[in-house]
């Protein structure tokens, strides 16, 4: 199957499982703020099946966290439910990594991130994810939709390790993708942004 055709589909379940789940309007009916980020918003969502989304309130409560994964449990099809408290580090929130089973058939991972209103990394994420998108072209877009495609099954890359060697490196190959990661580490993925493709890192064989 095409790459694009392929990824049109990904994207287009991933927005039908988050109609059938409403696990948007389920934290919104308990006063949060709810923000799709990375893939999905971006549309560069290809073999890995994760929906990201940035979860915000006035104040982290563990109990009412709680209280909404336990609802969404009780009536959607989880399979694994993963939760790390940070709210007393500088990261301010509380993680959840859930595993959803869509259809009897697929697994999809959520990665529902609930965050303090105001906190240091407020919005950082959805910043990233805007100024990928907007500087996306064709080209470049395929590009980084094959890359996820090539990556082997048992390596995990972080998608804005992806982003940083396509535009910072300009790679088009998981081998250059690798070589620009030791080479040319992303230090910060918080604190980076994408450039224009004017000036990249040169490749390293």
């Amino acid at each position: 199957m095409d790459i694009l055709t392929l990824a049109a589909e990904n994207q287009q379940t991933a927005w039908q499982i988050l109609k059938e789940t409403g696990i948007v309007q389920t934290w919104e009916k308990a006063g949060a703020t709810v923000n799709l980020v990375d893939s999905l918003k971006s549309g560069l969502l290809m073999k890995n099946r994760d929906i990201d989304m940035h979860i915000y309130t006035d104040k982290l409560s563990v109990a009412e966290s709680f209280s909404v994964i336990q609802e969404l449990a009780e009536r959607l099809s989880f399979k694994e439910i993963h939760y790390k408290n940070l709210i007393d580090t500088e990261e301010e929130c509380i993680e959840w990594h859930v595993l959803y089973e869509h259809n009897n058939r697929d697994t999809w991972k959520f990665d529902m991130i609930h965050i303090r209103k105001g906190s240091r990394y407020d919005g950082t994420v959805e910043r990233v994810t805007d100024a990928i998108t907007e500087r996306l072209t064709p080209e470049i877009r395929k590009k980084i939709l094959q890359l996820k495609q090539e990556i082997p099954n048992s390596i995990t890359i972080p998608g804005i390790e992806i982003y940083h060697a396509v535009f910072e490196g300009d790679v088009s190959s998981y081998e250059e993708l690798e070589q620009c990661r030791k080479n040319h580490p992303l230090i910060n993925s918080l604190d980076w942004l994408p450039q224009d493709l004017q000036n990249p890192v040169p490749r390293t064989k």
